[in-house]
């Protein structure tokens, strides 16, 4: 089947890399953000996507709008059977809607956490298990009627990475099957959502990176493995100063009634006290600087007031 993929981030690229891996749907037309500043330089930089794209010599399209007559035009041009879309990150309008068939490859169990970080919501939010629904793309927010689906177990050790990794060889998997039966004639079954069994997956802000002590210590250790390793979370320490936190695991020390709510050290471990348990923050990251384990942080840089 002739496709165009639509897609931005790395979790689409992946996607891409197994539709180009079969000959059968390898994309006649890749369409991608355009370039943006990344980084603390804030130099200019590719979405992973487009950097997938011309690794494997597809033709790669970014323009400022999918939604313009040019952008159209050209879809139209490639004559695709099907358009596939995946965390393309705009939104996509008539006429584009009926003028293609648009599955798009959702990493989560629709109806549940439709938005931009299905992922993240479900691991911070405790959720047993995550998935991938391919979905007809219509005018809402990822409520399109649902053709295929599968689920992956959430262990409670898993991070955002180990997540997104399984669901994006589910994700393929899926897709995969969906253009093969498409290719052979079989129709594919959509079955519409229930709306009112519907969540949604706000896109990470800054106050989700920030570890509250206020708030109980299960929260924060899901919220450390959800941000990791693409995002990261963030603890504030007692002078100000934002400190990356990369992993953090539960302790049933809680330094709470010893030292308060926040950062402290006890015993060459770095403790998070909370309202309710603690974390021990195992990998951090000072401002400015590299990821490094606890024990080198405090010996190399230390809490404020104990420098």
């Amino acid at each position: 089947m002739r496709t165009v993929f639509l897609g931005t981030n790395d979790f689409a690229a992946q996607i891409l890399q197994r539709l180009a891996d079969r000959p059968e749907h390898r994309p006649a037309l890749v369409l991608t953000r355009p370039d943006r500043p990344r980084g603390r330089g804030r130099r200019l930089a590719s979405p992973p996507v487009a950097e997938r794209a011309r690794k494997l010599g597809l033709a790669l399209e970014q323009p400022d709008s999918v939604n313009d007559a040019q952008t159209v035009e050209r879809i139209a041009a490639a004559e695709p059977d099907a358009v596939v879309v995946c965390a393309f990150g705009a939104l996509i309008k008539e006429p584009l809607l009926s003028a293609h068939e648009l599955l798009n490859v959702h990493p989560s169990l629709l109806p549940r956490w439709r938005g931009a970080a299905p992922i993240e919501r479900a691991i911070m939010a405790g959720d047993a298990e995550s998935g991938v629904s391919i979905m007809r793309l219509t005018v809402g927010l990822d409520s399109g009627p649902v053709c295929l689906s599968g689920s992956q177990p959430i262990d409670e050790r898993d991070t955002y990475g180990s997540l997104a990794a399984r669901l994006q060889q589910l994700g393929a998997d899926l897709l995969l099957d969906a253009l093969d039966r498409k290719a052979q004639g079989s129709p594919l079954e959509f079955v519409e959502q229930d709306e009112a069994a519907a969540t949604y997956a706000e896109k990470i802000a800054a106050e989700d990176r920030l570890l509250d002590p206020a708030r109980p210590a299960q929260e924060l250790e899901r919220a450390v493995r959800a941000l990791s390793p693409h995002i990261g979370a963030r603890v504030q320490l007692s002078d100000g100063t934002a400190l990356g936190v990369h992993e953090a695991t539960l302790v049933t020390l809680a330094p709470a009634g010893e030292a308060g709510l926040g950062v402290s050290e006890h015993e060459g471990r770095l403790l998070l006290g909370c309202s309710v348990g603690a974390l021990e923050l195992r990998s951090v990251q000072p401002p400015g600087g590299r990821p490094m384990d606890a024990g080198s942080y405090l010996r190399g840089h230390g809490l404020p007031g104990r420098r």
